[in-house]
């Protein structure tokens, strides 16, 4: 479950480039790895906004069309993220000569071990990896980690290996930060505000692509925020002209979104962002939904208003709620509103700073993953403690001081263990603190309560006479399993539940952050 430390940044730095270099060499590419096109063309004039470059990539009836982009150095690309076996052919497409009409063919294989694709939307509201595997997340935040010095990058990386976070949200553009200047910026120019915006910078997005790979490598889903507040003025890309966004998130999605383990933010905490209104978050969604020919994983991320997700291009609800994920009953509210995946992504912060978003104890954010999860839904994780450095998970990376993770880490065991279409609420009105398969899984959880004992009744959907169950007692903060002697077997006890047929009761320890896990016997 958890994953090694030993496994370093240098190394996940190499598989990413080697990946690369295979494709490159014209060995087989595995299904939902990346084939890289690299083309030398022209370099006069201003090639990113004069050079049009795409590629018609073909298997049998079925074609992809991908954006190509420049690269500096006269060096074009093409990444494609082939999702069959089998035979594959490309052609280009350029309003230059040097780069049109290149073709070839290449052999694409099964895919790796731990390599199952992108994560999509499975059902209504749960997830799955393309190749069906369930996706239970588990996700943290580290906005700026990638602007940061190289050892704390790599710093990150080496606690991400051994965390049990399976998905990170993170910025594209540099939060300001006056105490660290970025060592890198996305456009050619002079910070603070001397910049071409008619220019990429490409040694910027390479890092970035750098760093989506060493995730994917260790199995982390990449949350890419393409937008965010944060800037403050400072260097002016919450500030940028529209046909500038759009130019830029063009290019964004044509480096990145052949990364299986990508998914698109399309902005934290939007509504700060004031000068954009909502037909410019329609439109940039558009836009990404248009230039993303693998159809990631796509949502925006609110501070006081919430984005109407019900819109087709919206494929999951990402939340900011500082209350609604503390209880069951409130947390599966959004989900049955908008009739998608819902994660809180942010429930505020286990930490010890003034602000009122950083003083949740670890106690009380694992409560909140297992209240989200009782409810159907998906909670995030991070961290803010009081440091001279100025270091910080969220901001910064580095290493993870809180209490929450190791209990996040049973947490996911847990969940790994539940059935593969997802943990749905069962009897939700009710105050029955149960989701799983009605008469195959229950896994209920009691928060702050601290019961001595609970009456084995189960709510009605799927039951019937005669059923068996086994029970056990997860100590959720303690990180313990407990079986319940003896087997239940179940009676109808009115039209809405069935009890244990002599009456048993199971005890409890009464203390709080205690769970049960019912199953059914053969």
């Amino acid at each position: 479950m958890m994953r090694a430390l030993l496994l370093g940044a240098a190394l996940l730095a190499s598989v990413a480039t080697a990946a690369h270099a295979r494709a490159q060499g014209g060995a087989p590419v595995e299904r939902w790895g990346t084939l890289e096109l690299a083309l030398a063309g022209p370099r006069d004039g201003n090639p990113f906004i004069e050079v049009a470059l795409s590629a018609t990539f073909r298997q049998g009836a079925r074609t992809v069309l991908v954006d190509g982009f420049y690269d500096g150095e006269g060096q074009y690309k093409l990444r494609f993220m082939p999702d069959t076996v089998g035979q594959w052919e490309y052609q280009t497409h350029s309003n230059r000569a040097a780069l049109d009409g290149q073709r070839g063919t290449f052999t694409v294989v099964a895919a790796g071990a731990g390599n199952h694709g992108p994560v999509r939307v499975k059902g209504v509201h749960h997830f799955a990896y393309a190749d069906g595997t369930p996706f239970w997340q588990v996700g943290t935040t580290s906005y700026g980690w990638t602007h940061q010095p190289p050892a704390v990058e790599r710093q990150t990386l080496a606690t991400l290996a051994g965390a049990p976070f399976n998905k990170l949200r993170m910025l594209v553009f540099p939060n300001h930060d006056v105490k660290h200047q970025p060592p890198r910026f996305p456009f050619a120019g002079t910070p603070p505000k001397e910049w071409d915006f008619t220019r990429f910078d490409p040694a910027f997005f390479r890092h970035l692509e750098q760093r989506v790979g060493e995730l994917r490598a260790l199995g982390i889903e990449a949350d890419v925020i393409l937008f965010h507040p944060y800037d403050k003025g400072y260097w002016g890309f919450d500030q940028m002209p529209a046909e500038v966004n759009e130019r830029y998130l063009r290019y964004v999605v044509a480096r990145l979104a052949a990364y299986r383990n990508v998914w698109w933010s399309i902005a934290n905490e939007f509504d700060y962002l004031v000068k954009k209104g909502m037909p410019d978050w329609d439109r940039y969604f558009e836009i990404v939904q248009a230039r993303d020919p693998y159809q990631h994983l796509r949502s925006i991320h609110n501070a006081m208003v919430l984005y109407n997700h019900t819109k087709p291009w919206v494929t999951h609800v990402s939340v900011q709620s500082g209350a609604i994920a503390q209880d069951f009953e409130r947390a599966v509210l959004l989900r049955d509103v908008y009739m998608k995946p819902v994660v809180y992504d942010e429930v505020k912060y286990e930490g010890n700073i003034e602000r009122r978003w950083g003083q949740l104890s670890a106690q009380e954010m694992v409560l909140r993953f297992w209240m989200g999860a009782i409810a159907g839904t998906y909670v995030g994780h991070s961290e803010i403690f009081k440091d001279p450095d100025d270091m910080s998970w969220l901001g910064k990376g580095g290493t993870l001081r809180g209490a929450s993770p190791p209990r996040l880490a049973f947490f996911r065991q847990v969940l790994a263990g539940s059935p593969a279409e997802g943990l749905e609420p069962i009897d939700k009105w009710q105050e029955h603190p149960f989701a799983g398969k009605p008469g195959h899984y229950y896994l209920g959880y009691f928060g702050r309560q601290a019961p001595a004992s609970w009456p084995f009744v189960l709510a009605k959907p799927g039951l019937a006479d005669g059923m068996r169950f086994k029970a056990e007692v997860l100590d959720t903060w303690n990180m313990t399993v407990t079986p319940v002697p003896g087997a239940f077997e179940i009676r109808k006890r009115d039209n809405y539940s069935f009890a244990d047929k002599d009456g048993r009761s199971i005890a409890l320890p009464a203390r709080p952050y205690m769970a049960l896990r019912i199953t059914r016997l053969p």
